[in-house]
């Protein structure tokens, strides 16, 4: 069996019927290019793939057409598929909720949205959920290939930058799977996108990496640089006040660092921290450009 499909199987079961059903029944149409499933409260279910995006009608065929006779997740459905992500124990994944995303076995994660509950300013707890947001996880080994030719050497620190959906996981991990054949790679996986781990044990292909699981990055890069000694750490989505403090102190330990950030993030106060040499910018799941910092800052 395609190992798409496998993981295609894998997300899906998390949903519940009959949507469940009608999207193995399409398995041939979304298999290879799905990425994410959409469940709004009462409102059609959709389906984005690479390029497209589809609704299903009440017969269960995909189409590229909105209207109120597509299929919909009412609330009831909202409700049944947040307790299957949650394994039936709500409670044990509040601090995932609260961040607004829940990590599923394989590395797929489900995106929460609905009511904050506050408590001292910050978010602890979501109620009366109105959107699941299933973003499914892609394994393309491989696909740093072409990089890694032009950039053998990324002890200068790398920085990935790209909107959401234009595969800096995938480049990420990919990247991390190579590397750590050549060096020492501590791989920081917060929200267990990038190995996966169930048990302790990598679900995805991240070579030899040494994994830091579940950690926030900020005190898992010092740990990895105190007890580990790696070559280089690698980390997804980097850009909060404690997490640049800590790629300062990895500079200073000349310890490398190869991270994603958000192009219209705070990448200006990224590179401030001099851990970048290079900047790759990810556009629609393809590399797009390749330029040095100090090219980047005069863009």
């Amino acid at each position: 069996m395609k190992e798409d499909v496998i993981r295609y199987r894998q997300a899906i079961s998390c949903l519940t019927e009959p949507l469940k059903s009608v999207l193995l029944q399409n398995e041939a149409v979304f298999a290879q290019k799905i990425t994410e499933i959409r469940l709004r409260v009462n409102r059609p279910v959709s389906v984005q793939c690479t390029a497209e995006r589809y609704f299903i009608s009440n017969t269960g065929s995909p189409t590229a057409f909105c209207s109120d006779s597509m299929l919909k997740a009412d609330r009831q459905t909202i409700e049944n598929v947040v307790h299957t992500i949650c394994d039936y124990s709500v409670y044990s994944r509040q601090n995932e909720i609260s961040e607004g995303f829940v990590t599923l076995r394989g590395g797929h994660r489900a995106g929460i949205c609905g009511t904050a509950v506050l408590s001292s300013g910050t978010v602890s707890n979501i109620r009366d959920i109105s959107s699941v947001n299933l973003r499914i996880a892609r394994e393309v080994r491989g696909c740093a290939d072409g990089f890694l030719l032009r950039n053998p050497d990324l002890r200068g620190g790398v920085l990935i930058c790209g909107a959401p959906n234009s595969g800096k996981t995938t480049f990420i991990r990919d990247l991390a799977r190579q590397l750590s054949y050549s060096y020492k790679i501590s791989l920081l996986d917060e929200r267990g996108e990038l190995a996966a781990c169930v048990g302790g044990e990598p679900q995805n292909d991240v070579g030899l990496c040494d994994v830091y699981c579940g950690y926030p990055k900020s005190v898992a890069m010092l740990q990895a640089v105190r007890s580990m000694s790696p070559d280089i750490i690698i980390c997804d989505e980097i850009g909060s006040a404690k997490e640049l403090e800590a790629l300062e102190e990895c500079r200073r330990c000349g310890v490398s660092v190869v991270a994603t950030a958000h192009a219209d993030g705070n990448s200006g106060q990224i590179l401030r921290t001099n851990a970048f040499s290079t900047l790759v910018y990810l556009d629609e799941r393809r590399i797009s450009a390749i330029k040095t910092v100090g090219d980047s800052r005069a863009a």
